[in-house]
C-alpha cells in the first residue's frame, strides 16, 4: 500500500517512477534515484547498492518484532526467539524463508556481514532515510548508534476516495472491526478472546500470511458465534464498512503507524490501538490505548471507545497530515535535496 500509493501520488506530481521487485534485474543507468522500502530486510537491498553508483533513499518501515518474538510466539520458535538478539534471529529468519519458501538471498553479502552490520552499512550508504514519523527514527538511530540524514515522510490515507459515492452497510453498523494481516504480531487472537460470547459483532478482515496459516485456524477455532472472519477488501468496498462501523482495533505488538487506523479514524471509526510503536506520534489522545498481552485491557479500550462519540477533530488531524498526497510531498522533496545535494534542509537530529 505505501509504495503502491507514494508512486501514484509522485506521479501527480510529475515524477517517472517505475516499481520493480527486489528480485528483477535493474538496469541501473535508466535512473537518477533509487528509492529502498523497508531496512529489517536487507538482504534484499544490500546487493543492489553494491552493483550501483546510483544514490538511493530508504523508507525505513522500522517493525521490532522482538516483543511478539519474545512474549507471544510459542513452541521452538519462541524459545530460539528467546535465546537469540533481534539480529540473529532476522538473519534465521532470512535462512529459513530461503530454505523453506524459497526466496533467494538476492545478497552473498549478507550471508557474510550478518544482519545488524547489513542494516548499518545500507543506513551509512543512504542518502537518506525517510522514516514514517520521528519516533520511528529515533528508534533506529537508538538501536544501531548512528546519525544518519534523514527526512520524515507520513503514512496516509487515500482522502480522493471518500470523494466517491460512499453508503452504510446495515451488516457492519456500529459493528467493531480489525483489518490487517492476520498474524501473531497483530494479535487477533488476544482480541477475539476479549470479544467472544460479547454484544459486540467482530468483523476480521484480511488474509494470514504463508507462515502464520496455524495462528489463522487457531483464530478460527476459538472464535465465538460473534466473531466473523472477511476475506481481504480494498478500495471503495473497504471504505464503506468503515464508515458503517464503530469501533476499529489493532491490538498488535507492535506499529509503526496501522494503515487500518488511520483509515477507519478518517472514516468516523473510534479507534483501539498498541502503545507500543509509533501510534502516539500519529494518533496522540484520539485513541484508545490498550495492552496487547492483558485481554481485559482489550475488552476494556473496546467498551471505552465505543461508548465514546466521534471526535471529527481526529478526522482534521488525519486530513492535514496524513494523506498520500501529503507523503508525496514530503517524499519528493527529499528526493530533490539528493539529487541537487542539499540535505541540510532536511531533518536532521538535534
Amino acid at each position: 500500500m505505501q509504495i503502491d500509493q507514494t508512486a501514484a501520488y509522485l506521479r501527480k506530481l510529475g515524477v517517472k517512477i517505475d516499481i520493480i521487485l527486489a528480485n528483477q534485474k535493474i538496469n541501473y543507468s535508466d535512473y537518477d534515484l533509487l528509492h529502498f522500502f523497508n531496512i529489517i530486510r536487507p538482504a534484499d537491498i544490500l546487493g543492489h547498492i553494491t552493483k550501483s553508483n546510483t544514490p538511493f533513499v530508504v523508507s525505513t518501515i522500522f517493525v521490532d518484532y522482538s516483543a511478539y518474538e519474545r512474549k507471544a510466539r510459542s513452541g521452538w520458535k519462541g524459545f530460539i526467539g528467546r535465546l537469540l538478539t533481534d539480529g540473529q534471529l532476522e538473519y534465521v529468519k532470512t535462512i529459513v524463508r530461503w530454505l523453506k519458501n524459497g526466496e533467494k538471498i538476492l545478497s552473498p553479502g549478507y550471508l557474510v556481514h550478518g544482519h545488524s552490520r547489513s542494516i548499518k552499512l545500507i543506513a551509512r550508504k543512504a542518502s537518506f532515510l525517510l522514516p514514517n514519523s520521528q519516533n520511528e527514527y529515533h528508534r533506529f538511530v537508538t538501536k544501531y548508534h548512528l546519525d544518519p540524514l534523514y527526512h520524515i515522510v507520513p503514512n496516509g490515507i487515500d482522502h480522493m476516495i471518500v470523494e466517491q459515492p460512499l453508503s452504510r452497510i446495515a451488516l457492519y453498523q456500529n459493528a467493531v472491526l480489525c483489518v490487517g494481516r492476520i498474524e501473531g504480531r497483530k494479535n487477533q487472537l488476544n482480541l477475539i478472546r476479549s470479544l467472544n460470547n460479547t454484544n459486540y459483532n467482530l468483523f476480521i478482515i484480511g488474509k494470514p500470511s504463508p507462515n502464520n496459516i496455524r495462528y489463522y485456524e487457531k483464530c478460527k477455532k476459538e472464535a465465538s458465534a460473534n466473531i466473523h472472519f472477511l476475506d481481504w477488501q480494498t478500495g471503495k468496498a473497504l471504505y464503506n464498512i468503515y464508515q458503517s462501523a464503530k469501533v476499529h482495533v489493532l491490538p498488535s505488538y507492535f506499529e509503526t503507524t496501522g494503515l487500518s487506523s488511520l483509515e477507519a479514524a478518517f472514516m468516523g471509526c473510534n479507534i483501539v490501538v498498541t502503545p507500543y510503536g509509533d501510534t502516539r506520534d500519529y494518533f496522540k489522545d484520539y485513541a484508545w490505548y490498550c495492552d496487547p498481552d492483558d485481554i481485559k485491557s482489550i475488552r476494556q479500550a473496546v467498551d471505552a471507545a465505543f461508548d465514546a462519540p466521534f471526535n471529527q477533530e481526529l478526522k482534521k488531524h488525519i486530513m492535514a497530515n496524513y494523506t498520500w498526497e501529503q507523503a508525496a510531498k514530503e517524499t519528493l522533496y527529499a528526493y530533490k535535496q539528493v539529487l541537487n545535494k542539499n540535505p541540510f534542509i532536511c531533518n536532521k537530529t538535534p
